[in-house]
């Protein structure tokens, strides 16, 4: 880690802490922020951890949830992050390096008075921390926490409550470990907090088997009605409308996972989620270990990620028009798509 020390030397003594994720967080984001959290509050900090917006249902079980900040829900709560932002003496950006994935609160932190600390593992990141922890080989955020715990020197203030927080974030961002991504490190970290007592049966049903009637209902729908086989290109693609999101009374989160369906079909090697929103049309790109699913996103949909689970986004176009340019694109792609087997 850049400023190991250093930063170190600026958690001696306790002081005003802000930690702060990406907009509709997932479990890593989510996990990293409150494992962090509890960490720092053990050692006498005030802590506030502040989300951009809401998150599934099927993740607030973790311990501390309590204690978030949801930024966009009223003026109550913006008035309350930005003033704890104002009193911060440090400022943890987690699971992101880019303040653009923080939306309406990008200029508030890049414009705080506090020293900026970037937790991430995601690629191309941006310099506008003081304190940089950036591993692209690292299979999550909640990973490098516990690491960071541990070269802090204080692995043995690892409790429960930190491991559950960091273990669901480890458990949903390997894909329940068999993403690529998924290291012997990985693997270890988990060992170590299952140790610490956590359950990872529940943790697994809390976050996975957690569904509403209205949500498998609606993954049911689309599955059946909206998927999309493009054979000559080994691509499945799904349209969800603004309508159809309705119907279905979807909650956020309730679309996760959809876009991982098409690669359990056989020889799928891309498949892609396109999601009608107030704002645009958001993208999901899941594929197979060889094929970058983060280049297509990148180049052509305003997105990135990591390389086989990546996002995007169209403001303009709608769904047809978006639909469209991936169409125009996949020749492109053919040769390595259909070289994959």
């Amino acid at each position: 880690m850049h400023n190991l020390e250093a930063l170190k030397q600026k958690l001696v003594e306790p002081t005003e802490i802000v930690i702060v994720s990406h907009y509709k967080p997932d479990a890593d984001a989510l996990g990293s922020s409150l494992g962090l959290a509890k960490y720092l509050q053990k050692n006498g900090h005030t802590v506030t951890v502040i989300m951009p917006s809401d998150y599934p249902e099927n993740i607030a079980w973790m311990p501390g949830n309590e204690m978030v900040i949801n930024f966009e829900a009223n003026e109550i709560s913006q008035t309350k992050s930005k003033e704890s932002i104002a009193k911060a003496k440090l400022i943890f950006c987690l699971d992101f390096s880019a303040l653009g994935r923080i939306q309406q609160m990008e200029n508030i932190i890049k414009n705080a008075t506090a020293e900026k600390v970037m937790i991430d593992h995601h690629i191309n990141p941006e310099s506008f921390a003081n304190y940089i922890y950036h591993d692209t080989k690292a299979a999550s955020t909640c990973e490098m926490i516990y690491q960071l715990i541990d070269m802090l020197g204080d692995i043995h203030q690892m409790d429960t409550d930190i491991g559950q927080c960091l273990y669901a974030g480890i458990m949903t961002d390997t894909g329940s470990f068999r993403h690529p991504s998924t290291t012997p490190l990985s693997h270890a970290i988990a060992g170590e907090l299952i140790k610490l007592g956590v359950n990872t049966n529940a943790i697994h049903r809390q976050t996975f088997d957690n569904s509403t009637e209205n949500r498998l209902r609606l993954i049911g729908y689309v599955v059946s009605e909206k998927m999309v086989i493009l054979p000559e290109y080994k691509v499945a693609y799904f349209t969800i409308t603004a309508e159809e999101l309705k119907k279905y009374n979807s909650q956020t989160g309730d679309t996760e996972g959809i876009a991982n369906q098409g690669l359990s079909i056989n020889g799928i090697v891309l498949s892609v989620l396109m999601v009608e929103r107030p704002d645009g049309i958001k993208m999901s790109f899941r594929s197979v270990e060889e094929f970058a699913a983060n280049e297509v996103a990148t180049k052509y949909f305003n997105g990135g990620g990591h390389k086989n689970a990546a996002g995007g986004k169209m403001t303009t176009g709608g769904l047809e028009g978006t639909l469209k340019k991936l169409l125009k694109i996949l020749p492109e792609y053919k040769e390595q798509l259909l070289g994959i087997a």
